[in-house]
């Protein structure tokens, strides 16, 4: 008996210790098998499975398990892998993947994974003993953190641009009033970049699992990315610049189509406009205060109690024949959808949508239900075709009634108690699974079918925006940042928003104008007006239960600061056009963080300047709160003109400038080339036939793409467009406009040139022709009428000297040529 006892006791200390040698934490061990292919690696790694994959010369895809690989499908990428010159070797050590932008090498005892330059420079690597590990279903990748690092990106996020001792969490959220601190807010983008050493690269986590991003919050060893399912499948980017990043980035998940041209004007918005009456008096309100502008948004007030896919005929009795008398004014009109269907018998969308079993489902088949603005309300599966074929079905109901765009709202899913159970079934198109996995991407899917609908019912572009969404959101839909509030924290904030999102991809953004919540006072809503002026989707919106907010509620000065704002918004069309044009080839955002151009320079970092931002590639736009009287501001390396005066700043220096009501600072790149044209009062008026072409001295050479198109067809998807480079040579002092190609006819024919900064202008040739010009004054935004024409100043406190002239303007090359004195 005494023997027995003590054998059970010892059984049970070896059996104990067996356990604790049996790490919580899975990380991967040696590298046990290999198989190399022309351009991937697959391998395992004790009990863990990898693939590493060569994407493009400049980009490498990870994927780790701790099962054999499943399914790979993603609804953000949509690119596949390249062809690409590609050497894959291995020793006993490690394995050696290069193209000739990037070398990858996959150390083997134990498994872990570095990055370099060809050249062997060091881009990032494994943090060692740490690597990429499971907790649970929880998978997180660690990774050495550099000496000074910086990060950026990951989308809507909140807190600075530079994002080093901070974490975030992705779990697409409806976040009202939201502070300006909070985490998460409403949409999801695990990318981003890694800056150190005159070195950036990328990381894009394709993961819809709800995920978390450390940059060094609560340690001082690594940063890191994770999700709390599914496998870890990372792309790693490198490039030398952001701009080459964001590209990369871009070619994976894909761009922006052209957008209407109607989009990029003025919208008119308000939770709610109605009845139809109030609709067509804000629409003449406008035209009457010539105040220029093409939209009229209306909020959920528009439908028969909440219901989507349905009228309020009471307030609205004849859609199309209010869309009809708006577009004869100039405007379009978008909608609200939500994606809640009202559970009601007889109700047409409910009855089709149960009886095509297109809605998410509990595990015993019966649909979930949960509560927003209509009541009880059951929800399309966006992630399964037929679930996305029957909303495509539905979007004709707009296009029959006139409608113009599409405002896909409510979307994260979004419903009372913000809750829903996380065994709701999504089909996942094929590989059916829980809320879990399938939240962050809904928003995504939604949009993706309010696109497609739209694309296959509306006769011309329509306009899709977004409160939620997922990588590759870019494709479908503009997004915008929720309900802010009327603060001058919240309309910073809204900045550094939208900054994020142009590094993360997202071209086509905006901030509700003047805040959402709470009432704006007068020099704030003015203030704010004026930055709207240089962001991508203009669009001024207020709250139920708030005070009014058009332009004219706020006084006779608010209403003319912001009109002449907007009026130079609508002269820059071609300009911001061409812009989008870029976004649509390259990734480029319109709004551009200055870490896109300026990456090294510490100062862009700075918070006192983290919120300044271009404007396409010639306007520097510093914003500042509605209550300061001064603001100090850094202008980045080369000489920059002063929009109003151009007076000339150098930069890699800081600038107290006084702030007032009438002036927003926005400065203007040496070397710029600005094409603009005649004002208008909607986008749908024509404007005169003479292109307004600025050129800014500088000692940089520049080119600018002008892009032209109807605006509204998808014709320019066959060659019906108007495209030319427009190069300015300091060195040479030489002006070249380039030869046009496609198909489309230019509305212009007349160039009226306007050079600045060219104080010692001498003799002008175009194409070897001796040309006239002569000196002048020109405004760019027109002052308010209270300044005093015969004041100290002349009435030129906001005119710059410039020289201008004037020629016709060809299809075939133009080259001018000019002599100074």
């Amino acid at each position: 008996m005494k023997f027995k006892k003590i054998t059970i006791i010892i059984g049970c200390v070896m059996s104990f210790s067996q356990l604790m040698a049996q790490s919580p934490v899975l990380t991967p061990g040696n590298v046990e098998s290999v198989t190399v292919n022309d351009h991937d690696v697959t391998f395992q790694a004790g009990s863990i499975f990898g693939k590493v994959i060569v994407y493009s010369p400049s980009v490498i895809r990870v994927r780790l398990d701790k099962k054999p690989l499943g399914r790979d499908f993603s609804y953000a990428v949509i690119a596949q892998p390249q062809k690409t010159k590609t050497s894959i070797t291995q020793n006993e050590e490690s394995i050696t993947v290069l193209t000739d932008s990037l070398k990858a090498v996959i150390h083997k005892k134990p498994f872990a994974i570095a990055y370099y330059t060809p050249g062997g420079q060091l881009i990032n690597q494994d943090e060692p003993g740490l690597t990429t590990s499971w907790v649970g279903e929880e998978v997180t990748s660690y990774k050495t953190m550099m000496p000074d690092e910086r990060f950026i990106g990951l989308g809507e996020k909140t807190g600075n641009l530079d994002r080093k001792g901070n974490a975030y969490t992705n779990w697409n959220s409806d976040t009202y009033g939201y502070q300006v601190d909070q985490d998460p807010i409403y949409s999801t983008i695990p990318f981003y970049i890694g800056i150190h050493h005159s070195l950036n690269y990328g990381i894009f986590m394709d993961n819809t699992y709800q995920s978390d991003f450390n940059f060094g919050a609560s340690n001082n060893r690594f940063s890191s990315f994770g999700a709390h399912g599914g496998e870890m499948n990372y792309y790693f980017i490198y490039n030398k610049n952001i701009a080459g990043i964001i590209q990369s980035y871009t070619g994976l998940t894909g761009r922006m189509k052209m957008p209407p041209l109607w989009s990029l004007g003025y919208q008119q918005n308000r939770y709610s406009y109605y009845p139809d009456t109030e609709v067509l008096r804000i629409a003449q309100t406008l035209r009457e205060k010539k105040i220029p502008s093409d939209g009229i948004t209306l909020d959920i007030h528009y439908m028969d109690r909440y219901q989507l896919f349905t009228w309020d005929k009471k307030r609205f009795p004849d859609p199309p024949q209010l869309t009809a008398k708006l577009n004869k004014l100039g405007f379009k009109l978008t909608v609200i959808v939500d994606p809640g269907i009202k559970v009601e018998k007889g109700a047409p969308a409910y009855e089709s949508g149960a009886k095509d079993s297109v809605f998410i489902q509990y595990p015993d088949k019966t649909f979930y239900t949960g509560q927003v603005w209509p009541g009880w309300c059951n929800f399309t599966d966006f992630t399964s075709e037929k679930g996305r074929a029957w909303w495509r079905k539905q979007v004709k109901f707009f296009a029959d009634n006139g409608v113009s765009g599409i405002w896909n709202d409510m979307n994260e899913i979004s419903t009372w108690g913000q809750k829903m159970p996380s065994n709701v079934l999504f089909d996942f198109d094929g590989a059916k699974t829980t809320h879990l996995q399938a939240h962050n991407v809904y928003a995504l899917e939604m949009i993706r079918s309010s696109y497609e609908g739209a694309r296959e019912h509306f006769k011309e572009r329509p306009f899709i925006l977004t409160r939620s969404g997922y990588a590759g959101l870019q494709r479908y839909s503009a997004i915008w940042t929720g309900d802010n509030r009327a603060e001058d924290n919240h309309m910073l904030l809204g900045v550094r928003l939208m900054n994020s999102l142009g590094l993360s991809g997202v071209s086509f953004t905006a901030m509700d104008i003047g805040g959402f919540t709470g009432g704006a006072s007068t020099a704030l809503f003015t203030r704010w007006m004026q930055i709207g002026a240089f962001i991508p989707y203009y669009r001024n919106h207020t709250a139920l239960n708030t005070k009014a907010s058009e332009p004219w509620a706020y006084g006779e000065d608010a209403l003319e600061i912001s009109r002449n704002f907007i009026n130079f918004r609508y002269k820059l069309m071609p300009y911001m056009y061409s812009n989008f044009y870029e976004s649509t080839q390259t990734g480029m955002p319109v709004m551009r963080s200055l870490a896109i151009g300026n990456t090294f320079d510490v100062k862009v970092y700075d918070p006192a300047f983290q919120n300044q931002y271009l404007f396409g590639g010639a306007f520097m736009v510093a914003p500042f709160e509605s209550t300061k009287e001064y603001g100090k501001i850094y202008l980045p390396q080369g000489t920059w003109y002063n929009l109003y005066s151009d007076e000339q700043l150098q930069g890699k220096a800081e600038t107290i400038q006084p702030l007032n009501m009438s002036h927003l600072p926005v400065f203007v790149k040496e070397s710029s080339i600005i094409p603009m044209q005649s004002l208008v009062q909607t986008t749908a008026e024509a404007p005169t036939d003479t292109l307004t072409l600025h050129v800014y001295n500088g000692k940089v050479a520049n080119t600018f793409v002008l892009y032209e198109d109807d605006g509204k067809s998808y014709n320019y998807e066959n060659n019906e467009f108007n495209k030319r480079a427009i190069s300015f040579d300091p060195a040479a002092r030489k002006l070249t406009i380039g030869e046009t190609t496609g198909n489309f006819a230019s509305k212009f024919h007349e160039v009226k040139l306007v050079l600045h900064g060219f104080t010692n202008i001498g003799k002008i040739k175009l194409n070897s022709k001796i040309m006239n010009g002569h000196s002048a004054y020109y405004t760019m935004i027109d002052p308010v009428n209270n300044i005093d024409p015969q004041g100290a100043d002349g009435g030129r406190r906001d005119a710059a000297p410039v020289y201008e002239l004037s020629f016709g303007l060809s299809n075939q090359k133009q080259v001018l040529d000019y002599e100074l004195k």
